[in-house]
Formats: structure tokens, sequence, C-alpha cells
């Protein structure tokens, strides 16, 4: 409703932000980056999880080794430990879960592969604040790099609605903002959730191992799963009573199936 209000030299801006906004769903991987705000807004994933890294010497071998021996379960961990040294996560997490379907028992390989799951939800968890953060004092001229005395950076301070104040410009750029933040927490709630899925697999074929209960615990935290995370832990101090960490462990736990207090609504009278 705002659009005709706005300058005609400003309606590229708009272009812009179309443009901008129907690339805002895609998403390439998950890793360790430093892209500013712009080069989110602007589709530029190259640096957002480190899934753009560029090809070592060890990556190549190890795929030329796994092209010749495609059945070769140990070939595909090796590549999978140059990719992640590589920092390209989302390939060494394709590769592992390739192990995982061929070799279900192989508890090394589905322990990296967890770990890798964790490694990708905390990344996301971190650029989706980040993001957030930088959008706070981000204005649509800022991220693009605009000059305020230029046509166009003139067109965008003025371009609020004369009746109600509000810029459509920067409130896209705010939607935008939130709509990248909403898909790293999806990559993020969607990690954990994998993380989790494996390291009960990992806790079957090891059920005598206390550290694998506590990472399932932990994941199960991190993924809000109390359910599982309240069975890990219990699980934990059966097998480890005497361990430094029971103690904090068995806090953590009355914390965990302490009854939630809902806020009373008062009805007034």
């Amino acid at each position: 409703m705002f659009f005709p209000k706005i300058r005609a030299h400003a309606k590229w801006v708009f272009v812009l932000l179309a443009v901008v906004f129907a690339g805002s769903f895609v998403f390439l991987g998950v890793g360790s980056g430093s892209a500013g705000l712009g080069d989110l807004l602007s589709g530029n994933f190259s640096g957002l999880f480190g899934s753009g890294g560029s090809t070592n010497s060890a990556v190549g071998k190890a795929e030329a080794k796994v092209k010749k021996y495609p059945n070769d379960a140990q070939a595909k961990k090796d590549l999978a430990t140059a990719l992640q040294t590589n920092n390209q996560f989302d390939r060494a997490i394709i590769v592992l879960e390739q192990v995982r379907k061929a070799t279900p028992k192989d508890t090394d390989a589905l322990t990296q592969l967890a770990g890798l799951y964790l490694r990708r939800a905390d990344l996301a968890r971190n650029r989706a604040q980040l993001i957030q953060s930088e959008q706070i004092t981000s204005s649509a001229g800022q991220i693009f790099d605009i000059p305020s005395s230029s046509a166009i950076g003139q067109a965008i301070q003025g371009s609020s609605d004369p009746l109600t104040g509000v810029d459509p410009i920067n409130r896209g750029i705010a939607n935008l903002v939130n709509t990248r933040a909403g898909v790293a927490y999806a990559v993020m709630s969607a990690s954990y959730r994998r993380a989790v899925a494996v390291y009960r697999q990992i806790a079957v074929r090891s059920p005598r191992d206390p550290s694998v209960q506590f990472q399932l615990a932990q994941a199960g935290e991190a993924a809000s799963d109390t359910r599982t995370a309240i069975a890990a832990y219990k699980a934990f101090l059966k097998l480890a009573p005497d361990d430094p960490t029971a103690p904090a462990i068995r806090a953590r736990l009355k914390q965990l199936q302490a009854p939630q207090v809902r806020p009373s609504v008062s009805t007034g009278g």
C-alpha cells in the first residue's frame, strides 16, 4: 500500500529487494565463515557456513581413492576427515552418512558424524545471532554500502510514507533479515536433532560407555529433547555413579525433572 507513495527514482530499490528476497531461501551448507550482513542479504553464502572452501590436495587425493574404491568405508572416512579439515562440513556429513548406512556398527564414524552435526548446529545458531545483532543497527543504505549523499542514498532516506512514517525499504530489509535468521535457526534445530539420533545409535552399540550417555544427554538438551536428556543422564549415573561429574549431573537432573510452573491467568473479579 505504500509503494505508490515512494519517489519514482527509489523504485529500483524495490526491484533489488525483490531479487534479493527471491534468493532468500537459497541455503548452501553449514560450516564457518565471516560473511557480512550485506553478503547474506545478497545471497552470498560462500562463507556463511564454510561449505565453499577450496579443495586442497588432501581432499583431492581422498576423492580419488574413493572413486577407485567406492565401497571402501575407510577411504570414505578419510575423505570425510579431509573435508572436515578443509571446513567443508556439509560434504563431510554426506560422506559419513553413506558410511553410516553401509556400516552402521562403525562407532568411530558415527561419533565423527554426531560431532559434525553438533558443529553445524552451533555455527548455524551463531550465524543467526550475528544476523540479528547486525540488523539492529543496519539500514538499507549501510547494508548495500550506498553513500547517503548520492541520489540513490537520498531516495532511500526519503522513502518513508508521508502519512504513516513507515519506511517500506528498511522494513523489507528487516523482514528479509528475519527470514535469513529463521533459516539458520531451522538448520540449527534440525542438526541438533540429527546429532541426537546418531548418539542414540552409538549408545545401542556401546551400552556400557557412560561418556556416550553423557554426550547423548547434552545433545538432547541442545535439541530441547528433555525426555532424552533425562533418560541419558540417568543411564550415565547408573554406569558411573562415582564419576566426579555425578553431583553436577544429579543437580541438573533435578532441574530437568522439576515441574514447569506456568504463569497463572487472572480472571479478575
